[in-house]
């Protein structure tokens, strides 16, 4: 999922743009750190990079609401990928790049940002403070907490003329995905360590020159590195994080394959916290009829962006469907990703989320 873009930006930064960029998802891992079942996960160390790994992403999403109760999103992501095995991290020598994507969907518009930074020589990283807190950055855009557990947080960042700045708190436990949080990406081993964090409250503020507006709501940390983004006959993929209304959370994805027989997985977190992961022969994903967008220029382009979602075991099934379709990032590697609504079976309303 996210683990393609920041591959995507190595291709682009050494040889150009080909005819076949995913290409480079399927390559080998050799040399770099390998994922393997059976390892704890480490807090708060794991909060922090591992560069032995070719690549890893930092994701928060967020479900918020105006004063008015209008719904609001926000994106928030910083990508770390290492071009070679040896975790060389320090000085212009470094072998790490970093990418950074930040999107505010408001009622009616979606807007976007993006940068791109090396390693080594204070443009961008992921580190502990002098307090031993926790800093993760990309020019002037920042998260940062005093405590290495990350919260309570502060998220500072821009889109445009906007300046968003976002208090971030959580006392949930983490939930670990797949097997204690080594999660199988596909039937010929590849994998990545995965967790996150779906319950943080979040409160602040979206400024522009003449403008301040109060938000609040739900936020949620994805986690993830790893060595190997995906099998030979791997296409592509569609994932979601969805809250809902009763307390009870859902992460779900697939990675498309050639052949049909797609690659399935999510957890189920329950609304006392308790995480159950899924198999393919739980989840079914149904793709109703793509749409067609507006994107940069006059340019257009055809998603599946309403779904319907069963889980076989509980007997519930749910209808989702984007906030408004036009939540495309135009960015170097462009993607759609944004807020999404959620109804059950008799079409009531049931919760929100983010789909990607």
């Amino acid at each position: 999922m996210k683990i393609m873009l920041v591959v995507l930006l190595a291709l682009w930064l050494q040889a150009g743009l080909a005819q076949d960029v995913y290409q480079v998802l399927r390559d080998g891992a050799q040399g770099f750190a390998e994922v393997k079942r059976g390892q704890p996960l480490v807090f708060p160390a794991d909060h922090f990079a591992h560069p032995r790994f070719r690549i890893e992403w930092w994701y928060i999403t967020a479900n918020m609401q105006d004063q008015q109760g209008q719904d609001w999103g926000l994106q928030w992501t910083l990508f770390r990928q290492a071009l070679s095995p040896d975790g060389d991290t320090s000085g212009w020598g470094s072998n790490q790049l970093w990418m950074a994507h930040a999107a505010l969907t408001m009622p009616g518009q979606h807007v976007f940002e993006q940068r791109f930074a090396r390693g080594g020589i204070g443009q961008a990283g992921v580190n502990k403070t002098d307090s031993a807190g926790f800093d993760a950055w990309i020019d002037d855009w920042r998260w940062h907490s005093k405590s290495a557990d990350l919260f309570p947080s502060q998220l500072q960042f821009s889109v445009g003329q906007r300046r968003i700045d976002m208090q971030l708190d959580s006392e949930a436990g983490w939930v670990l995905h797949g097997d204690q949080g080594f999660s199988r990406k596909s039937a010929q081993g590849q994998a990545s360590y995965y967790y996150s964090q779906p319950e943080i409250k979040l409160s602040g503020t979206v400024k522009t020159n003449d403008e301040t507006i109060a938000l609040s709501g739900k936020a949620w940390l994805d986690r993830e590195w790893s060595s190997q983004a995906l099998a030979q006959n791997q296409q592509g993929w569609d994932w979601f994080s969805l809250r809902f209304d009763d307390g009870n959370k859902l992460m779900v994805y697939q990675l498309r394959h050639d052949t049909g027989q797609h690659w399935v997985s999510g957890s189920w977190i329950d609304a006392a916290g308790n995480t159950r992961p899924l198999k393919k022969a739980d989840i079914e994903l149904i793709a109703k009829s793509p749409k067609t967008i507006n994107i940069a220029g006059n340019n257009k382009v055809t998603l599946p962006l309403h779904w319907i979602i069963k889980l076989a075991g509980r007997n519930r099934s749910w209808r989702v469907e984007p906030l408004y379709d036009e939540q495309w990032l135009d960015a170097q590697f462009p993607y759609w990703e944004g807020v999404v609504l959620v109804a059950d079976a008799n079409g009531r309303h049931a919760g929100k989320g983010y789909m990607e």
